[in-house]
């Protein structure tokens, strides 16, 4: 059959079967005939709400494996340790883990265990309202386990822990002291809860030899209620933020915050989001696409295109952010991004200065 009549059938069965109400969105044959289908980034976004989105070719990943991955995976499960790697399914989790053999592994490690005490509606952590108590072993676990990985950047997150008098927030402390007792040169990230904007709890941890101070603020002002946790909101995160520079004894420390496209933001909403993390003294932004991780929690509203998000790396590099890592798969956790900013901490230990430093 010739191309030409078989282009003329395909859009004959395509008009009988995806009419223009059902608003069909993807390549068709002639876009793979032509070559053009990975040129394709129509937006994907929900049209009713009982549309499910089909995940667009730009967001599938390899399923996890290799001797790397494998190796680390054991490594944690052997010293009973979480990471927010397999809790939150990221998708970058082979890439990291895997690493490949000239690159170094890294993953983010959970601690004060694997259940959350609260319940944001994008996250797949489990949640209880009296968590199991925090394992006293774990900090030192945890500082033995990155000294045998021969990491050099490392970053510690936890679940919330309302439940707690200091909400863990000594426990994270005592993680990352430990770290740095047991592997000195090793740069470590924090991505911390908000602690429901408690300023001694964010003292005790911007103070413990912390190199990178990370809290999310998730998603834009309007969407707050909709997706996160009633006990968190937009002002907290910007005023623990914000606590965060003012309460370190360290000069040189970084802040860094992200956001989650395809909930349905606007594209001016975004962009607000950015200013206001700006102007309270964030030095790292990230941008990534929100997956839905389960059924039971929301669904993506549209599916943000590859160009999209290079549009808000370049809008975060204007602003003046140190780093901006803005791309579907982006995680406020990403392999690349720490590679960046081991590099931008080093330099500007190097150089004593507190100023901006280009590395590229």
């Amino acid at each position: 059959m010739k191309v030409g009549r078989l282009l003329s059938r395909s859009s004959s069965l395509s008009n009988r079967f995806f009419s223009s109400d059902a608003k069909f969105s993807g390549p068709g044959l002639e876009d793979f005939i032509n070559g053009n289908a990975e040129k394709w980034e129509k937006p994907l976004s929900r049209t009713s709400s009982t549309e499910r989105l089909r995940i667009p070719y730009w967001l599938k990943t390899e399923f996890p494996s290799g001797k790397n991955y494998n190796k680390m995976k054991d490594a944690l499960s052997d010293l009973k340790l979480a990471t927010v790697c397999q809790e939150a399914r990221c998708p970058n989790i082979g890439e990291c883990w895997g690493g490949g053999d000239s690159h170094v592994s890294t993953a983010t490690i959970m601690i004060l265990g694997d259940t959350c005490t609260r319940g944001c509606r994008f996250c797949s952590v489990k949640t209880a309202k009296a968590p199991p108590a925090p394992d006293p072993n774990e900090p030192t676990n945890t500082a033995l386990a990155i000294s045998q990985w021969s990491v050099d950047y490392i970053v510690i997150t936890s679940v919330d822990r309302d439940d707690l008098r200091d909400q863990g927030s000594q426990h994270i402390t005592e993680t990352i002291r430990k770290i740095k007792e047991f592997t000195p040169s090793v740069l470590v990230e924090c991505l911390s809860p908000d602690f429901r904007g408690d300023s001694s709890c964010i003292d005790s941890v911007v103070n413990s030899g912390v190199d990178v101070f990370a809290h999310n603020i998730e998603t834009v002002k309007s969407l707050q209620n909709r997706v996160r946790d009633p006990r968190a909101n937009y002002e907290q995160s910007l005023s623990v933020l914000r606590e965060a520079k003012q309460l370190s004894t360290n000069v040189n420390l970084l802040t860094k915050s992200s956001i989650m496209l395809g909930l349905g933001e606007s594209d001016d909403e975004v962009e607000q989001t950015m200013v206001d993390l700006r102007a309270n003294g964030v030095d790292c932004v990230t941008l990534g696409q929100y997956m839905q991780p389960t059924k039971r929690h929301l669904r993506v509203e549209e599916f943000v295109t590859p160009s999209k998000f290079d549009h808000w790396k370049e809008v975060g590099d204007r602003m003046g952010f140190v780093y901006t890592a803005s791309g579907p798969l982006v995680r406020s956790s990403y392999k690349a991004g720490e590679f960046y900013l081991k590099n931008f901490i080093q330099t500007r230990r190097q150089k004593g200065s507190e100023e901006k430093v280009e590395l590229y």
